[in-house]
C-alpha cells in the first residue's frame, strides 16, 4: 500500500472525475456515459447535473437525446431512476438484477403478496402490456389485476418494474415539457438491433467481464473508493469477489471523523490525484446528486457538521451547492422553464461565506437561474443570510 489520502486528496480526486474542477465539453451524452448515469429522480435533476459538468451545455441537447433515443431514464443503481444512454439501458438492469430480486422477496410493502405469486408468469404478462403499448403505472397495474384479482395493482406494478428493464418514454424528462411516467421495455424502445448487440449476461464470462467493467466504470467517476463505498453506490453486495479479480492501486485513507482505523481505498492504475490545493470553483447541484451518494463514507464532499442539513423524514435530497469542494449550502427556485414572471432562485448557506466566496457564489447561482428560467422576464437571486 502507498501513502496516506487525506480527505482533501480525495475530495479533489472526486471533483476532477466529476468534471466539477473544471467543466468539459460535450456532447453532454459522453458525460452521461462516463458517470455511469445521472440521478434522475426528478425530471430536471440531470439537466443541472450536466450544466454544471459539460461547457456549453444547453437543454435542448438531452432533449433531443431522449427523442432520438440515445438516453432514457430506467431504475438502476439503487433501484432509483437514473439518465443513462442507450447502452447502459440495455445492460445496467442485468447486473443490479440481483438487488431487485433482493428486495421482491423482501420488500416491506410488496414482499409477502409477491412471494406467493409465480413472478415469471407476471413478468411475461408485464411484458406482453407494455411492449403492445407504453402505459402509465397504475394503468399497468389495473390490467394485470385483471389476472391477479387477489393482488393489489400496485403490487402487480411493482413486480413489473422489479423485474423488467422498464424505461420512461418522452415526453417525460424532456426540459420544458411534462408527461405521466409512461413505460415500456427498453428492448422494444431501442429495437431489436441494439438490444440484440448487448452483452449476453446468460454467459458467465461475459457477466463476470461486465461486472469487473462496472467496477472500472465507477472507480473512474468515484474513485478512489472502498469496497463499501462501491457496494454502497450500486446497491449490490458481494462485490469483494469482483474487485479481488482486478489489478487495482490500493491506498490507505485518512479515518472518517471519529473513526480509529485508517480505510483501505482502491483505484485504477494511473488515474488522476490531483494535489489537494488545486482550487475548487463554486458548482450548483441538483438534488440526489451523484457526488452525494457515490459513497458509503461521504465525508470527502460533506462535512459531518452540516449533513443535518440535508436530513429530511421522506429522505429527500436536497439541492446543494459546494464551496471549496464541499457542500456549503442549499438552493431552490419555482422548476417551471416557460414562466414568464418574476422568478427567485434563493441560495441557504449554512455558514457566511467570505467576500470573495459571496462573489463567486453569486455570479453562478445568476447563470443558473438562467438556465431554470430562461423564458422568465425577471430573475432573480437571493442569497440568505444565515446569521
Amino acid at each position: 500500500m502507498t501513502d496516506l489520502l487525506t480527505r482533501a486528496h480525495l475530495n479533489r480526486a472526486l471533483l476532477a472525475r466529476q468534471h466539477l474542477l473544471d467543466r468539459r465539453p460535450g456532447p453532454a451524452t459522453e458525460m452521461v456515459d462516463h458517470l455511469v448515469g445521472l440521478q434522475a429522480q426528478n425530471a430536471w435533476s440531470p439537466y443541472v447535473g450536466l450544466w454544471s459538468r459539460v461547457a456549453g451545455f444547453r437543454p435542448d441537447e438531452l432533449g433531443e437525446a431522449f427523442w432520438d433515443r440515445r438516453v432514457t431514464r430506467i431504475a438502476v443503481m439503487r433501484s432509483t431512476i437514473h439518465l443513462v444512454t442507450a447502452a447502459d439501458a440495455l445492460l445496467l438492469p442485468g447486473l443490479i438484477a440481483p438487488l431487485h430480486a433482493k428486495d421482491l422477496r423482501v420488500n416491506a410493502q410488496h414482499g409477502a403478496a409477491l412471494r406467493t405469486l409465480d413472478l415469471a408468469e407476471v413478468t411475461a404478462a408485464a411484458r406482453a402490456l407494455v411492449e403492445q403499448e407504453p402505459r402509465v403505472t397504475t394503468e399497468l397495474g389495473r390490467l394485470l389485476a385483471q389476472r391477479w384479482p387477489d393482488v393489489a395493482p400496485s403490487t402487480l406494478a411493482y413486480a413489473a418494474r422489479g423485474t423488467l428493464p422498464l424505461v420512461q418514454v418522452p415526453p417525460r424528462g424532456v426540459w420544458g415539457r411534462s408527461g405521466a411516467t409512461t413505460w415500456t421495455t427498453a428492448w422494444t424502445w431501442f429495437g431489436p438491433e441494439r438490444t440484440a448487440s448487448a452483452p449476453d449476461l446468460t454467459d458467465p464470462q461475459v457477466l463476470a467481464a461486465e461486472q469487473e467493467r462496472f467496477v472500472r466504470r465507477y472507480l473512474a467517476a468515484f474513485g478512489p473508493a472502498s469496497v463499501a463505498d462501491l457496494q454502497s453506490w450500486s446497491g449490490l453486495t458481494g462485490m469483494r469477489s469482483v474487485v479481488d479479480r482486478l489489478d487495482l492501486v490500493r491506498y490507505r485513507a485518512e479515518p472518517s471523523p471519529g473513526a480509529v482505523r485508517e480505510r483501505e481505498v482502491l483505484d485504477l492504475p494511473g488515474a488522476p490525484l490531483p494535489d489537494p490545493d488545486v482550487p475548487a470553483p463554486v458548482r450548483f447541484l441538483a438534488d440526489y446528486d451523484n457526488v452525494l451518494l457515490g459513497h458509503a463514507d461521504r465525508t470527502r464532499i460533506l462535512s459531518p457538521e452540516h449533513r443535518p442539513h440535508l436530513a429530511s423524514p421522506n429522505g429527500v435530497v436536497p439541492a446543494t451547492f459546494l464551496l471549496d469542494g464541499r457542500v456549503a449550502g442549499t438552493w431552490d427556485v419555482p422548476r417551471d422553464p416557460k414562466h414568464r414572471g418574476p422568478v427567485t432562485l434563493t441560495v441557504r448557506p449554512f455558514v457566511r461565506p467570505t467576500a470573495v466566496q459571496a462573489d463567486q457564489l453569486r455570479a453562478e447561482a445568476e447563470a443558473l437561474v438562467g438556465l431554470m428560467a430562461a423564458g422568465a422576464d425577471d430573475r432573480r437571486v437571493d442569497v440568505v443570510d444565515p446569521g
